[in-house]
Parts: C-alpha cells; sequence; structure tokens
C-alpha cells in the first residue's frame, strides 16, 4: 500500500515525526528505513528525516515489495506457551540462537518459526518472523514473536515505552551483601573487548534499571530474582557481576565457570515471566516458562512469589 499525502496540519514538525503520526500502520524505524532507501518523496525529491514541512508540501511514501526469505526454513521443536493470528509466546530452550549469523547460519529460532508458522507477513521489509526482542544464546525463557506488522509495531512501540514486565530468575557466584536493591547506570559496549558489555560513564551508553531481590541460596550462591525496567543487551549479566560483583554461574563472559562455587551446566539465567497487553486485542496477558531443572537446588526451598 502506498500514500499520498499533502501537509496541512502540523507544519513545522520534523517529516519523520509527522509521517510517525499519519500512518500508524507504520513503525518510526520503517519510516527512517524507506526515507534512507529514497522511498519517501517530498515535493519530487527524496527527503530527508528532518525536513520541515511547510504548507502544501506534496509527501509520497512508497512501500516497496517485501525481499524474499532467504533463510531455510526447518523443522526446529518449538515450546510454545501461546499462539494465537498475531502472535506467538514460547519458551526459547538453551542453546538456541535467535537469529542466523557467520556462527550459527542455521538451527536458530528463525529457521524454526519459518517452518512452525505459515502466516507471517512482511514484517520490516522483509519476509521473515517478527522478532521483537532477543535472548542471548544461553539464556532459556518467555519470548514473544509478532507475526504481522501491526503487531509487531505495537509490540516494539510497548517494549521502546517499558509497558511490559520482564521478570527473570538467575543463579549467581557468592552471596550478595544486601538482599536487594535497584542497579541503574548506562551500558554500552565495552571500549576494548567488543563482544562484551560495560558500565559507561561521562554521559556514554544507554539507561539500564535492574531491581533484584535474593530469594534462596544453595552451597554460598544465591538465586536471584530480577525485574528488567529496561531492555541492554547482556544488561542481567553485566549488573550481576559489576553492580553486585558476583557474576552469573555458568558465564563465560562475564565470570569464571571454573572457579565459581557450585558446578553447572549451563549459563544459569532464565526469563521466567512476560507480561504486555495483546498488541490487537489489548487484554492483559500473563505467562510464565516453567523454571529447568537445573534450578532445582535453589527452587526447593525458595518462596518464588
Amino acid at each position: 500500500m502506498d500514500w499520498i499525502i499533502t501537509a496541512l496540519e502540523d507544519l513545522g514538525l520534523r517529516l519523520d515525526k509527522y509521517l510517525t503520526g499519519r500512518l500508524p500502520e507504520l513503525s518510526r524505524a520503517r519510516i527512517q528505513d524507506l526515507l534512507k532507501d529514497g522511498h519517501i518523496t517530498l515535493n519530487g525529491r527524496p527527503a530527508k528525516a528532518s525536513a520541515t514541512l511547510k504548507s502544501g508540501d506534496a509527501i509520497v511514501v512508497v512501500i516497496p515489495e517485501a525481499a524474499p526469505v532467504t533463510v531455510e526454513a526447518q523443522d526446529i521443536p518449538l515450546d510454545v506457551l501461546f499462539e494465537d493470528k498475531d502472535i506467538l509466546v514460547l519458551n526459547k530452550a538453551p542453546g538456541l540462537v535467535v537469529h542466523p549469523a557467520a556462527g550459527n547460519p542455521d538451527g536458530t529460532l528463525v529457521n524454526a518459526l519459518l517452518h512452525h508458522c505459515d502466516d507471517l507477513s512482511g514484517i520490516g521489509g522483509e519476509m521473515r518472523p517478527g522478532i521483537v526482542h532477543r535472548l542471548d544464546k544461553d539464556t532459556s525463557g518467555c519470548m514473544v514473536v509478532a507475526k504481522n506488522d501491526i503487531a509487531h509495531r505495537r509490540l516494539t512501540e510497548a517494549f521502546a515505552e517499558r509497558r511490559l514486565s520482564k521478570i527473570y530468575l538467575a543463579a549467581i557466584n557468592g552471596l550478595p551483601k544486601e538482599k536487594s536493591g535497584r542497579i541503574q547506570n548506562m551500558l554500552g559496549r565495552h571500549p576494548v573487548d567488543r563482544k562484551r558489555m560495560a558500565i559507561l560513564y561521562d554521559g556514554a551508553g544507554k539507561e539500564a534499571v535492574t531491581e533484584w531481590e535474593q530469594i534462596s541460596q544453595f552451597k554460598g550462591s544465591a538465586l536471584i530474582r530480577c525485574k528488567l525496567l529496561t531492555g541492554r543487551t547482556h544488561q542481567i549479566r553485566v549488573h550481576m557481576r559489576e553492580s553486585l560483583g558476583h557474576p552469573i554461574l555458568g558465564d563465560p563472559i562475564y565470570g569464571n565457570p571454573k572457579r565459581q562455587i557450585v558446578s553447572v551446566s549451563r549459563l544459569m539465567l532464565h526469563a521466567w515471566r512476560l507480561s504486555f497487553n495483546h498488541p490487537i486485542h489489548d487484554q492483559p496477558l500473563n505467562f510464565e516458562a516453567p523454571i529447568p531443572a537445573e534450578y532445582a537446588d535453589w527452587t526447593e526451598s525458595a518462596t518464588l512469589g
């Protein structure tokens, strides 16, 4: 679907902001991509996002055909918690990579979704499952996937505006001095090791906020319930290591699995609960991914709440 718009209102507004308000079918990120690729013109010429609107400006928005998918559909088992025509919520297994990449060309969640779903639309201009958020390869638990453009846009906005509740369980190496707290700082790419994230200062990075509570302990290690108020890359892993001083058990990047108190077979981080409003119907939805068996030593004596 293409749009032809004549600017008669909101004059003086930036073009990208104006289009975001006029075209709710498209996310702001999608509009930015269309602008960069020359698919939006202003008075017959390719437009810049920062262009200021004047009365009578003619805007043409052309939506190109969705690019054909190049990822192979693969029959990989999925633990589906909920599914309808708009979204799919699953319990991601540890070890499952979300997106194909150089080191993981197939065998990923995207490959599995392409096999599982037969009604995926051209989300973001490409015919692929609408991954709204990600979990690290070795993190297990709740993930939501959008199955059409409108669901993808609204879920993306909900994540950006922090209108979701995300609660994780993390088993950490050692016992924190306090029983609960709030961690708030700025996270960004490590200045030297580009595979890591780090706490940054002097205005660099993006705000990261985690509320945490110790709920049990086992052999000098602790089970921590974390509520994410933001969703930065490696947020809990960095906050446990750098802010609490206790890395997550089994973390090969921020910890040292060979020198930890308790031996574990995986990264002990689980996306336990996920709550949000349905992107189409707006009814509240609450999901809980069963706690993996590896957590039994901590959960047997815990009051999880």
